[in-house]
C-alpha cells in the first residue's frame, strides 16, 4: 500500500478538517502552545492490527514535527495491552490528531480481526474468504487492505475491474446465456466473467455459457454440495449470502472455492484501541 498516494493524503486532509475545522477550542484553551508530550497507542483487547501507517500519516500531516514510532507491523496479532506506537512532540497536535487517527486504526483493525477469525476457522479447507463492494463509501481501498491484513482476499474493487452478472442484469438481458454473450462481445478474452445464480438450473445455464466464475447466491448447504458436483471444476465456485461464523465451516466443507462475506466490512466492531498521553516534562510549578 502506498500511504503517500494522493487519494489517501486527501482522505486524511478531509478527515482532519471534518474534526478540527477552524480549531480545537478545548485543547487551545487548556494546553499551552509550547507544551510537549508523549503518547502511547495500545490495544485494550486481542486482535489483528491494520492501519498503523495510516495513523502515522494522520499525525504527520497534522504536524510534521511530531515523531511517530510504529512498534509493530500491520497484520500483527496483538494481545491486550500491547503498545503499538509511540508519539512525541506538541501536546496540542497529539490531542488534535488522536480521534481521527484512532477512528481509522480501530475500524481497519476490527475488519482485520474479524476476517482473521473467519479465515482461521476454515484453514484446513480450500475455500478462501473474500470481501465485497459493501464497504464504507470513500474507504473501500482501506477496508479491502484491512481484509488482506486479516488473511482474506479481495473480490473486485469496483464496477470497472471485473465482470459480475447479477440477477438484475439477467432480468434485463433475458437470460444468463444472453447476458454472457453480450459481455463476450464487449470485453477481451483475458477478462473473466462471473455470473450470480440462485438455482441449480441457473448453474447449468451458466456452465453451458462457459462462465469462468459462478456465484452461488443464498444456496443451502445441500445445493452447494450438488453445485460442486455439477461444476466438476469447469468453473470457480463462490458462495455468497447468509454466511456467518456459525455456518462458515460447513460451507467450506462443501468444497467451494471462495466464500464472499459482506459483513467483514459493513458490519464489524471496531477494535478497542486507545491513546494515552503524558507530559514529556512536567511544568515547573508541578515539579517536586
Amino acid at each position: 500500500m502506498n500511504w503517500q498516494n494522493p487519494f489517501i493524503v486527501d482522505l486524511i486532509k478531509r478527515a482532519l478538517e471534518e474534526d478540527i475545522w477552524t480549531g480545537d477550542i478545548t485543547t487551545e484553551a487548556v494546553i499551552p502552545a509550547g507544551r510537549q508530550a508523549v503518547g502511547q497507542v495500545l490495544t485494550k483487547v486481542d486482535g489483528v492490527i491494520a492501519g498503523l501507517p495510516l495513523l502515522k500519516q494522520v499525525f504527520l500531516q497534522l504536524d510534521p514535527t511530531l515523531e511517530v514510532d510504529l512498534l509493530v507491523d500491520d497484520g500483527f496479532v496483538a494481545t491486550a495491552g500491547t503498545v503499538l506506537a509511540n508519539i512525541s512532540g506538541s501536546a496540542r497536535s497529539i490531542l488534535q490528531g488522536e480521534r481521527v487517527a484512532l477512528n481509522f486504526l480501530q475500524r481497519l483493525s476490527g475488519i482485520a480481526t474479524r476476517t482473521s477469525r473467519l479465515a482461521e476457522s476454515i484453514k484446513f479447507y480450500q475455500g478462501r474468504i473474500v470481501d465485497t463492494r459493501k464497504t464504507t463509501p470513500g474507504l473501500r481501498l482501506l477496508e479491502k487492505y484491512a481484509v488482506r491484513m486479516g488473511g482474506g482476499y479481495n473480490h473486485r474493487f469496483g464496477l470497472y475491474d471485473a465482470v459480475l452478472i447479477k440477477d438484475n442484469h439477467i432480468a434485463v438481458a433475458g437470460s444468463i446465456k444472453e447476458a454472457v454473450a453480450a459481455v463476450r462481445r464487449r470485453v477481451g478474452h483475458t477478462t473473466k466473467i462471473e455470473v450470480e445464480v440462485e438455482s441449480l438450473e441457473q448453474l447449468s445455464e451458466a456452465l453451458e455459457s462457459r462462465a469462468d466464475i459462478i456465484m452461488l447466491d443464498n444456496m443451502s448447504l445441500d445445493m452447494m454440495k450438488e453445485a460442486v458436483k455439477l461444476a466438476q471444476g469447469k468453473a470457480i465456485l463462490e458462495a455468497s449470502g447468509g454466511i456467518t461464523e456459525e455456518n462458515i465451516l460447513e460451507v467450506a466443507k462443501t468444497g467451494i472455492d471462495y466464500i464472499s462475506i459482506g459483513a467483514i466490512t459493513h458490519s464489524i466492531k471496531a477494535l478497542d484501541i486507545s491513546l494515552d498521553i503524558e507530559l514529556e516534562q512536567p511544568p515547573a510549578d508541578q515539579q517536586n
